[in-house]
């Protein structure tokens, strides 16, 4: 599946609102449920931190969703990207926040609970005034009420994914809860879950250096910008 993201101004839409469009290409059939349960998803969700879906379009190999422009793109250009450090620590917070509460409809405010499966700082876009919103929804999935987790195929993220998920397929809106919390410390450190760092004698991700730091009892030494 192909997949390109761009703004467009439309002239009598709101008064001429600049919106985005994500366009896929199907390749195979796959990429088209991908498509058609990302609009089942989220045509009725309406909180100010999820994307709003405004349209869509479907005909033939071409699969179009018109969605909120987000003119400061995704967190992750802010975190390690072209724009790294200009985030102030009163905006990091807002943006942690602001995803929690986002996360928070989904999992208990919605009228049944969505687990997105893929949070990840790639698929938090920021408004113009930096207000976060999560996007994404190709691989989410419902959680019926009266059952703990849902057993599903295995679909992930490198760095993001809950380890009863990656190792049993395991579904729960915990899944999502893990994958914020990468993000946060992404958000705090300004590094990517995946970096590695060389030590004198060994290498370690960003998951290993906290839970290293917070054993031995000493300050954070991943903070930089």
């Amino acid at each position: 599946m192909l997949c390109t993201m761009f703004c467009i101004r439309l002239i009598g839409f709101e008064r001429g609102s600049t919106v985005q469009v994500k366009k896929l290409q199907v390749q195979h059939a796959r990429a088209k449920e991908e498509f058609e349960n990302e609009v089942k998803l989220i045509c009725n969700i309406h909180h100010r931190n999820i994307l709003r879906l405004l349209g869509l379009s479907s005909e033939r190999s071409h699969l179009l969703l018109v969605l909120e422009c987000m003119p400061n793109g995704s967190l992750d250009r802010f975190l390690w990207g072209a724009q790294r450090g200009t985030l102030n620590w009163n905006q990091r917070y807002e943006i942690i926040f602001g995803i929690a509460r986002g996360l928070a409809h989904l999992h208990h405010e919605f009228l049944v609970k969505i687990v997105h499966r893929d949070i990840k700082s790639s698929n938090i876009l920021l408004s113009d005034d930096f207000t976060p919103k999560i996007a994404d929804f190709g691989l989410a999935r419902f959680q019926p009420e009266d059952r703990s987790h849902v057993s599903t195929g295995f679909a992930w993220t490198l760095g993001y994914t809950a380890p009863e998920y990656a190792l049993h397929g395991y579904l729960s809106d915990k899944v999502d809860t893990y994958s914020f919390g990468i993000v946060v410390l992404e958000i705090i450190s300004g590094r990517r879950s995946t970096e590695v760092r060389h030590y004198k004698s060994s290498t370690s991700f960003l998951l290993e250096d906290v839970r290293s730091h917070i054993y031995n009892l000493s300050h954070f030494s991943l903070f930089f910008f």
